[in-house]
């Protein structure tokens, strides 16, 4: 007997894009050069000193076109035009400090016009070039949130899900104590969903097509992997499934006890309890299983603790 797949989506549940936006206030700091590096008009006026789509001159003042480029960004929200003003700087005026501040001003506007993989681009040219910048934890989390950005549906690859967290995992270990660190550990967790719902819509592929080592082989993943997902519940079950379906006994007893243990409340369970009574069993966890090894020491969200005794 199968159980039919519930209680998930195919597409990424609980992705806050926009949460945390606390992230941005280090650019508050960088727009501020607006106001104190030369006497321009209030923004109405200044809106006519230039058009987006006027053609740069040669040697113009690096703070001229960065205040643009705050202007366009802040006041118009046109970013990618705000974008070429910053990259003005950059061109203009290669060696100056203006021209650092203008780099990470890439990054940003790049990134709030959906630009993701330029603003990947201008993140780590930054990183490179200023790793002592106490803006550098900044450009390394626009870097992962850019690729979190394009996490795709689970049924494509998850290429870009796994740069997202190996991009945001530099963030909170070289740059633990920065603003940036508990956001970047957030949207791991995200992401690691992400990835275990992979496994999971593959195992279940698996399952339909009785490949039950198949199966098998990508709830482990899950199990081994991904316990701290809300995959894990439904991977214990299909394991269970899995399992009977090739008279391995034994490990389905292990897998529904280890799922009852940790989960008592689930709806997962009380499906992995059926099953394993049906086949005349009773759920009973074997030490010695690879299942009930790989949650040993893991606290249980109930308060137990599992542990070899």
């Amino acid at each position: 007997m199968g159980f039919a797949y519930r209680g998930t989506s195919n597409r990424m549940q609980s992705r806050n894009l926009s949460a945390g936006r606390s992230w941005r206030a280090p650019l508050a700091r960088l727009m501020l050069v607006l106001v104190l590096v030369t006497p321009l008009a209030a923004c109405e006026s200044l809106s006519g000193l230039f058009s987006k789509d006027e053609v740069v001159g040669p040697d113009e003042p690096p703070e001229k076109l960065y205040n643009e480029g705050i202007f366009l960004l802040d006041k118009r929200r046109e970013f990618r035009a705000a974008s070429k003003k910053f990259e003005e700087v950059e061109r203009q005026h290669p060696y100056s400090d203006w021209a650092r501040k203008a780099l990470i001003m890439v990054a940003y506007a790049r990134y709030e016009a959906k630009d993701y993989d330029e603003s990947i681009l201008a993140a780590r040219r930054f990183v490179t070039l200023h790793p002592g910048s106490s803006d550098a934890p900044y450009a390394q989390f626009l870097i992962g949130s850019s690729y979190y950005e394009q996490i795709p549906d689970v049924s494509r690859d998850q290429g870009r899900t796994e740069k997202a967290i190996a991009a945001l995992d530099e963030v909170s270990r070289k740059y633990p104590d920065s603003e940036y660190a508990q956001n970047a550990k957030r949207k791991i967790e995200v992401a690691r969903d992400q990835l275990a719902g992979k496994e999971m819509e593959t195992g279940r592929y698996y399952l339909t097509r009785k490949d039950f080592t198949g199966a098998i082989n990508r709830f482990k993943i899950v199990v081994t992997q991904y316990q701290t997902t809300r995959h894990v519940e439904e991977a214990l079950m299909r394991l269970t499934e899995a399992y009977l379906a090739l008279g391995i006994a034994g490990e389905a007893q292990t897998a529904a006890a280890v799922l009852g243990h940790n989960f008592p409340d689930s709806s997962w369970y009380a499906d992995a309890y059926r099953l394993v009574r049906a086949g005349g069993f009773e759920p009973t966890e074997n030490k010695g299983s690879w299942i009930s090894r790989a949650f040993a020491g893991i606290r249980s969200p109930f308060g137990n603790t599992n542990s070899k005794t």
